[in-house]
């Protein structure tokens, strides 16, 4: 009888006197995860290229031929019928709430909103009183650096808003990344020797194994982004920067991700 894919895993490694702890360093796939591809149980990893890249990372650690890990994980996959989801999408800073919620919300706007333009109604009064007397003429340098602010900065802002471009770089050896560019799927392994760079026009969906999180650099266009935290109730880092968020992210310097909310 031949041997499944698991125990080919194990044997390799243990002919080569490794230990689980030892791939898991090498790998940076969880120990959890090794132990449960040694049992042929794929249901507690993150699913679909994610799954395939762990088989071939195991693989290349122990000497097994990657490709024929693969043709085994998929000839297992067929005999147990696993029809692998992707996990669902959460956007960066995306909020849900209830019509109660948006309308109280709203009414306090509302309210702080007139008390705002009173407070400063008051203040220009408050100005104008105790300056009456002061020249506020502007001399020509500050006329020069006004006119430059007004019509330079709006120019800059729309260029870096026109196009979604992020660079993205690996510490790690190489680390899976799945990449929807105006959807345009790419699956492709990255190594630290060299960047990727993605273009989109509309959005660009990212995707990768939360184990690398720390391992990843971002450029978003031409500045450098701190990638998300990686997600406590997921495997996988997940997001998308679209034109509605590009602005936030570039303002903010970083990218984040709202964890689902438990249902009771």
């Amino acid at each position: 009888m031949s041997l499944t894919l698991g125990e080919k895993l194990r044997q390799a490694r243990e002919a080569r006197g490794m230990t689980i702890n030892d791939v898991a360093e090498q790998t940076r796939i969880s120990v959890h995860y090794i132990e449960c591809m040694e049992k042929d149980d794929y249901s507690c990893l993150p699913g679909g290229v994610f799954n395939k890249g762990f088989v071939k990372l195991y693989a290349r650690c122990v000497g097994i031929d990657e490709q024929e890990a693969l043709q085994d994980y998929t000839r297992l996959m067929s005999q147990q019928n696993k029809v692998e989801e992707e996990p669902k999408l959460y956007r960066p800073s995306e909020v849900f709430v209830d019509n109660n919620q948006t309308q109280s919300r709203l009414l306090t706007i509302i309210i702080g909103v007139v008390a705002f333009g009173l407070l400063i109604w008051g203040g220009i009064v408050l100005v104008g009183y105790f300056q009456s007397g002061e020249s506020l003429e502007k001399t020509p340098e500050q006329h020069s650096s006004q006119e430059k602010l007004n019509v330079q900065n709006p120019s800059e802002l729309k260029e870096k808003l026109d196009e979604i471009k992020l660079e993205l770089k690996v510490s790690a050896p190489k680390v899976w990344i799945e990449a929807i560019a105006d959807g345009q799927k790419t699956m492709k392994e990255i190594t630290s020797e060299k960047a990727e760079t993605y273009i989109a026009k509309e959005s660009l969906r990212i995707r990768y194994y939360k184990g690398f999180a720390n391992a990843v650099e971002l450029t978003l266009n031409g500045k450098p982004i701190k990638p998300p935290q990686p997600p406590q109730n997921r495997n996988i880092v997940d997001f998308e920067i679209n034109k509605q968020n590009l602005p936030q992210i570039l303002q903010s310097g970083q990218i984040t991700i709202d964890e689902p909310k438990k249902t009771k």
